[in-house]
């Protein structure tokens, strides 16, 4: 067998001190035999002992890439640095290589994603939430509404999808959405229209009332993450909603 190099032996005690005592540490995984880097952030106090809630935040355009940094430094884990006290939960961030494929073109990634955070973290299954912005607030519309069976809520921000095709199922999950009403890259009529419908369709099912929030900025352009996500209220919503049928 051969033997590591000393800065190897370094490197994998550094992921595995992470893992232990808190912080973002970088995994790997591989789909379709293609190698992607996963930023996981860990509560500084993460304790084996009990399960945690799991955020799973997709990136947009611009944090496309194979560096493993660039979706860490705008969206969620920002907000999640600046104030952790109000996330005690494990975050799983992929990485798409590319802008000219949508989230959903790797699904399989994010699944994947998740289940290894699940293999190396004790997290509860019936609280993994989904999130992201833009191209990632388009891909929590439609690989979220895919998958009622794994997350518990959904909040897109600033995205996008077919209402026909997405919406029906969306009606299921408590849903929090998010955009700016001077957003000059996502029409906001995007996210107005998907949740008007699933609105709609969940009051036809008898679901209540309040289980689809809009927000709506009226001076934000595209970038309407940085208020999404200080948000007060969003870390207890994402977190405080169990999956449908968990109970």
């Amino acid at each position: 067998m051969k033997t590591l190099k000393p800065l190897v032996i370094a490197a994998l005690l550094a992921v595995a001190a992470g893992a232990a005592a808190g912080g973002t540490v970088s995994r790997e995984v591989v789909v379709d035999g293609t190698a992607h880097r996963v930023a996981v952030r860990v509560p500084e106090d993460y304790d084996p002992a009990r399960a945690w809630p799991l955020v799973v935040f997709l990136h947009g355009s611009g944090e496309c890439g194979t560096d493993g940094v660039k979706q860490t430094q705008v969206g969620l884990a920002p907000a999640v640095a600046a104030r952790p006290d109000l996330w005690p939960c494990v975050v799983v961030m992929p990485q798409k290589p590319s802008s000219d494929a949508e989230w959903e073109q790797h699904e399989d990634l994010v699944l994947a994603a998740i289940a290894d955070a699940r293999a190396q973290w004790n997290i509860d299954p019936a609280r993994i939430a989904l999130t992201g912005l833009s191209q990632g607030g388009h891909g929590t519309w439609v690989i979220g509404s895919r998958h009622p069976e794994l997350f518990s809520c959904l909040a897109p921000v600033c995205g996008y999808g077919d209402v026909g095709a997405v919406a029906a199922r969306a009606a299921g999950f408590p849903v929090w959405a998010f955009h700016g009403l001077r957003d000059d890259v996502v029409d906001p009529n995007e996210t107005i229209s998907m949740v008007q419908e699933v609105r709609r369709l969940g009051q036809e099912a008898g679901r209540e009332a309040g289980n689809t929030r809009l927000t709506l900025y009226p001076e934000a352009g595209h970038n309407s993450w940085d208020a999404a996500y200080a948000e007060p209220e969003l870390p207890g919503w994402l977190l405080g909603h169990t999956r449908v049928g968990s109970e």
